[in-house]
């Protein structure tokens, strides 16, 4: 598994329209029959064209996920930010072993000696421990778990 190279985009990369999707879906996403279509009418642009764009933003790296987003602690489960040192010449070796938990929610390489960077999502709060021990025993490096002790909302907004 090759790890995708990030790089900082163009600053024409994102048109307007582009910029005020990513500003308005911050704020929800209907959950109506036509979803897209109910979503891309304030924007001016039909559900098939937010479709595409949202695609494009992907795959130029603007987005890098576009999808619910579960409350696991409302729902009795848990979250944590953990991070890992890993060996460069083992990073893709360790990112594969890692990404294929299913609690695995985000995983993200930082420039820092902890270089992996990744959100645990579990159904109970136990399972956090018991998946960082799991990845622990299969890559040989220590998972640093760094638990939510409070809790903020920012909006990110770019400008359009």
């Amino acid at each position: 598994m090759t790890r995708p190279s990030r790089q900082i985009l163009p600053q024409d990369a994102l048109d307007d329209t582009d910029r005020a999707i990513l500003n308005a879906l911050q704020d929800g996403f209907p959950l109506t029959p036509c979803p897209y279509d109910d979503a891309a009418e304030p924007l001016g642009i039909a559900g098939s064209e937010l479709i595409s764009r949202l695609t494009r933003m992907r795959q130029i790296g603007a987005i890098t996920r576009f999808g619910p987003f579960f409350d696991a602690a409302a729902m009795g489960g848990a979250f944590c930010l953990c991070a890992m040192a890993v060996p460069e010449d083992r990073f893709d070796e360790v990112l594969a072993q890692v990404n294929a938990h299913p609690e695995v929610a985000h995983n993200y390489e930082r420039t820092h000696a902890l270089n992996m960077w990744f959100v645990l999502a579990t159904d109970r709060p136990e399972g956090i421990e018991r998946t960082a021990k799991t990845i622990e025993k299969e890559t040989g490096l220590k998972v640093m778990l760094f638990p939510k002790l409070e809790e903020y909302f920012i909006g990110f907004r770019v400008q359009a």
